[in-house]
């Protein structure tokens, strides 16, 4: 009886254990459906329900490669306890997608609400949504990372929501079908509805042991073909290594061409070593090869900060010649911060001349992920004092000519007569474009190594913004402050000056001023009867003659442009305001008569 009264005890604890674990657990997954999928919470939950024999690999952070929109963070992999998941053995891949645009899309019903469309992406278990756009023609032009495990098969739908939320399409891509580390340009139909989607697909391997051959084959292109005019070249990039970074980083890099960008695995360690290939198509030879070192930490994820860059024009490219390359800062204007460091790159490019060549009369392609524009105080400063320079030059140019015509120099003002002469005197029509020819045959005969004129734009440090702000330049930094108004005004003269003529001549031709206008045109009528008659090498050297001897006709003159001269007669906007007559009550003419007339 005592043991079968135990037995029954123990029955009734184990049945109450199990409903007390049982509301636990109930308890537990209302919480975690509280949660997303990838948070904290979940995450500690599953670790608990965890058992010794499960097997576990750890997953390094990397921005924006989980479950939450780009530049999202993996937070669970820097707390004790949670940076273990579950292994999975498909993911040692990342799909970027940059979802571009939708066309054909039909008309929105009126229901008097705002139609907003927005795409929902889901790979696996993670699914992304877009922004939403109010137009029937959207460009979203976002970029989505999502990890690729078992399942490949890509899905997008497309909704629009208004007063409801109507499901408008889909489509599936199967990312097996894909070559791996290429850019692929996707316009997908949708299923159940009508329109395409233009997707922007990368598959990019992760894992450094993978046996995948990331170089493609040379013969799928060839000099002699001809038939995809689109498509001018290939770049193979041989990316080998990398060495002093900042600190012991979790290096990966990712390389842009256009709209061409690849991503590659993680190497930890000092020195890092990838020695992998990857194969871009080039659709215009002066494009730009970006290259941007990043660490997988959890810090520099925040940051949103690279451990270097560098820039590298294609035409540059120094085929099969493995080169050191020095990382730069944000600004790709100084040293990145590091031992010196370095990157070692061999870019083999193969292009066709032909292509290329009619290439670059097309428009240029756009890139679809571009960096929003932030107002920049500095920037406006070097904006304006390169406008400033600018105003100036063409002054000083104008005052050359000036004394050139006055003969301050005699015996250079005697050359340039005689150069004057000599020119027009056998000019033709036809060497004008040899004439052009004049620039580049000097640059590239006695000055290859072109420098920048001083009315350019240059780079200094100082321009930097933050070594502006560091106190030893904060006395260089005032002195740009107070200069500003100077400069300002200098600038809005300029400008002002500018606007004022083009005005003018628009009035001298809408004959505000008739008898301005009429004048202007019996000159062109006697200018077009000269050019018929007189062939126009004499006129140019009879107008050298005039512009040279004034000086000798008439001492006495005051130095003038009579061209301006005749402009300035006729008014600008700002004068025809003055020159406005304002309405008067008019009085009674025969009482005003009247009243004269008896005085």
């Amino acid at each position: 009886m005592e043991n079968q009264q135990n037995a029954t005890n123990n029955d009734n604890r184990s049945g109450i254990e199990e409903r007390q674990n049982g509301n636990r657990n109930k308890n537990r997954s209302k919480l975690s459906r509280m949660w997303p999928s990838s948070s904290i919470v979940n995450l500690i939950n599953s670790n608990r329900n965890r058992n010794n024999n499960s097997v576990y690999e750890f997953v390094s952070t990397e921005p924006e490669t989980v479950t939450t929109p780009e530049n999202a963070l993996v937070l669970a992999a820097e707390i004790p306890g949670i940076d273990r998941v579950k292994k999975n053995k498909g993911k040692h891949a990342i799909v970027s997608i940059v979802l571009v645009e939708a066309k054909g899309l039909p008309k929105a019903p009126e229901d008097g609400s705002t139609h907003v469309l927005y795409c929902k992406i889901r790979l696996g278990s993670e699914t992304y949504k877009s922004k939403s756009v109010t137009t029937r023609k959207p460009e979203w032009r976002e970029r989505f990372k999502l990890r690729l495990g078992h399942e490949n098969m890509l899905s997008v739908s497309l909704w629009d929501k208004g007063k409801q939320k109507n499901f408008m399409g889909s489509c599936v891509l199967d990312l097996s079908l894909l070559e791996k580390e290429r850019t692929h340009e996707i316009w997908q139909l949708l299923d159940d509805g009508y329109g395409s989607i233009h997707l922007s697909v990368t598959v990019c391997m992760v894992d450094n042991n993978t046996d995948y051959g990331t170089t493609a084959e040379q013969e799928k292109y060839s000099l002699s073909n001809l038939r995809n005019w689109k498509l001018v070249g290939q770049l193979h990039v041989k990316l080998i290594a990398a060495k002093g970074l900042s600190g012991k980083p979790n290096a990966y890099c990712v390389l842009e061409l256009d709209n061409e960008r690849v991503q590659t695995p993680f190497v930890p360690g000092p020195e890092h070593l990838w020695n992998r290939t990857y194969v871009f198509n080039v659709y215009d030879v002066t494009s730009t090869l970006d290259l941007k070192v990043h660490d997988s930490s959890l810090m520099n994820s925040f940051l949103s900060e690279s451990l270097g860059k560098i820039s590298i024009p294609l035409l540059r490219a120094c085929n099969g010649e493995a080169r050191w390359y020095a990382l730069k800062d944000k600004n790709k204007r100084n040293s990145a911060k590091g031992n010196c460091p370095r990157i070692l790159l061999e870019l083999n490019l193969i292009w066709n001349p032909l292509k290329a060549s009619l290439k670059l009369f097309q428009p240029k392609e756009v890139k679809y992920i571009k960096k929003s524009h932030k107002f920049d105080v500095f920037l406006v400063y070097r904006n304006i004092e390169f406008v400033r320079d600018t105003f100036i030059l063409l002054y000083d140019v104008n005052e050359s000519f000036k004394r050139l015509f006055e003969w301050d120099n005699q015996e250079l003002s005697a050359i340039a007569l005689c150069l004057w002469l000599v020119f027009w005197y056998h000019f033709k029509f036809w060497t004008l474009p040899l004439l052009l020819l004049g620039p580049f045959i000097y640059f590239w005969a006695f000055n290859r190594r072109q420098q920048e004129m001083s009315f350019m734009r240059k780079y200094s440090p100082s321009n930097d913004p933050s070594e502006l702000e560091s106190p030893q330049n904060e006395k260089t930094f005032t002195g740009r402050i107070q200069g500003l108004p100077d400069m300002t005004l200098t600038i809005t003269n300029g400008i002002e000056y500018m606007a004022s003529i083009a005005e003018r001549l628009y009035n001298l031709a809408s004959f505000k001023v008739p008898f301005i206008s009429y004048i202007t045109m019996l000159i062109l009528v006697i200018s077009s009867a000269a050019f018929y008659w007189i062939p126009y090498n004499y006129l140019m050297m009879s107008l050298g003659i005039y512009k040279f001897t004034r000086k000798f006709l008439n001492p006495d003159r005051i130095l003038n442009n009579d061209l301006l001269d005749f402009i300035s007669r006729v008014p600008d906007n700002n004068i025809l305001k003055e020159w406005k007559e304002l309405s008067v009550p008019e009085p009674a003419l025969s009482r005003y008569n009247s009243s004269c007339n008896g005085n």
